[in-house]
């Protein structure tokens, strides 16, 4: 097992190589240490050919996106925040159109 530099003042996260076979045969296990914040180096042959490392706490779970993206469904945001902040300040627009049967008619057509 191998301790990581400390990083931006961090306390440094230890680092595990296991093997395959012994992964799958203890998979619980390891998981349990990658809760508790150790990376494990997954190998395969003794060939690292993986790295199974925690969620940073507060780290949004993109994997759902991410699939949608692959499946050509959804497009991944252009910048980090799409929208001004002023967006959600500002006023609604005015209209005089039914919004409630548009988007049944809509909703219907398709």
């Amino acid at each position: 097992m191998a301790k990581l530099a400390k990083v931006g003042g961090k306390e440094p996260k230890t680092m595990r190589a296991v093997n395959l076979g012994d992964l799958k045969n203890n998979l619980s296990r390891y998981l349990s240490a990658v809760r508790r914040g150790e990376e494990l180096v997954v190998r395969d042959r003794n060939k690292p050919i993986a790295r199974i490392i925690p969620f940073a706490e507060g780290e949004p779970d993109e994997s759902e996106l991410e699939e949608l993206v692959s499946l050509g469904l959804a497009r991944p945001p252009r910048t980090k925040d799409p929208l001004p902040k002023s967006f959600w300040s500002e006023p609604l627009p005015e209209t005089d159109a039914d919004l409630v049967h548009l988007i049944r008619e809509d909703r219907d057509a398709g």
